[in-house]
């Protein structure tokens, strides 16, 4: 048959041995039960030749091991998220582990019920990047004894390991610095209200202006979206009195925000300034260079892993929360003004 797909019996009616040897040797059994040197070859050989691939499922059932972790993250069309996805699967392949990778489209029920898809696929493990400011599903999760990781976003009283970027630093040096570079009316299109990143960071770029004696402050949008982005920027440009720099709560904002000012034909930094949260290599390569705040994307997917194979080991963390710096870069796109 054209669709048959290679058994055991195959193996074993082509090597000439019996079921039993072939089953044993492709289970890693042969030596317990002294199966010739000859013999493993053989079936290791013939195995080869008809393109013999194992039942994973079956050897699942056997073991109660699945040898999978699930990745759960907001939107993948974000390309923060997307390198999330791409790092977190690389180094849980380097622990011999498959990642099923999961998108919530930043909506909680989504997320209900993606979770509870993933848990009927036996996994062993989570990392989840929360959409919403509800946890008891995770908790219910995690208290059924299934090991968990918060990165990037977290809850401060959901007893979990997280790893993040410190966020409301990384508001707080940026809207310092705009300040410095003579900027007193600066905008901030923030992502989605309620998720903890976005909290911390309205709180940066807030406390930063108080600090400066600053009492005007302007934020607008609701969502990590490239429409949010071209749809509060339009609305802007409508006010009598515009900002001078728009500071993005994501990349994906600042695309929406791009599109909407080359519409109206003004130029960044000459007649707007524009910056944003997240780096992307695309952004050094735009027509004018876009600053931003960088987070160490590579650090916390590998502090993530770490910290979820010590939970399946059973090894204690030293640590349950780790907060890494971010880095500003300052390209071109925002414009010194003079300071008054």
């Amino acid at each position: 048959m054209a669709n048959h797909k290679v058994n055991i019996k195959d193996i074993a009616k082509k090597s000439g041995l019996s079921t039993t040897t072939v089953s044993r040797v492709l289970n890693g059994k042969a030596e317990a039960f002294r199966i010739s040197r000859a013999s493993q070859e053989k079936v290791l050989k013939t195995a080869k030749e008809l393109n013999y691939v194992p039942n994973q499922y079956a050897s699942n059932l056997r073991s109660g091991k699945s040898n999978t972790i699930a990745l759960m993250v907001p939107s993948l069309n974000n390309p923060f998220f997307a390198e999330i996805a791409s790092r977190i699967n690389t180094e849980i392949r380097q622990h011999g582990y498959i990642t099923i990778i999961s998108d919530s489209n930043e909506d909680i029920e989504i997320e209900k019920n993606e979770l509870r898809q993933l848990l009927s696929r036996n996994i062993e493990g989570l990392i989840i990047v929360p959409c919403g400011s509800s946890w008891k599903h995770i908790q219910n999760v995690q208290e059924q004894g299934l090991p968990i990781i918060c990165m990037d976003r977290y809850f401060e009283d959901f007893d979990v390991p997280f790893i993040s970027t410190d966020n409301y630093e990384g508001a707080y040096l940026t809207t310092k610095e705009l300040i410095s570079m003579g900027h007193k009316r600066i905008t901030c299109i923030q992502g989605v209200p309620e998720s903890t990143t976005n909290i911390l960071r309205v709180k940066g770029y807030l406390d930063a202006l108080k600090e400066a004696g600053i009492t005007s402050h302007s934020i607008v949008g609701d969502d990590f979206t490239i429409q949010n982005g071209y749809l509060e920027t339009k609305l802007i440009l409508q006010q009598k009195i515009k900002p001078t720099v728009i500071f993005t709560l994501s990349n994906t904002i600042a695309i929406g925000c791009m599109k909407a000012l080359k519409e109206e034909n003004l130029r960044i930094p000459e007649d707007i300034s524009l910056i944003t949260f997240d780096d992307h290599p695309y952004l050094e390569y735009l027509s004018t260079p876009l600053s931003c705040i960088s987070q160490p994307v590579k650090n916390i997917s590998k502090i993530a892993v770490k910290f979820l194979f010590r939970k399946l080991n059973n090894e204690e963390l030293p640590i349950n929360k780790v907060l890494l710096k971010p880095q500003l870069k300052m390209r071109e796109s925002v414009k010194r003004l003079a300071v008054e």
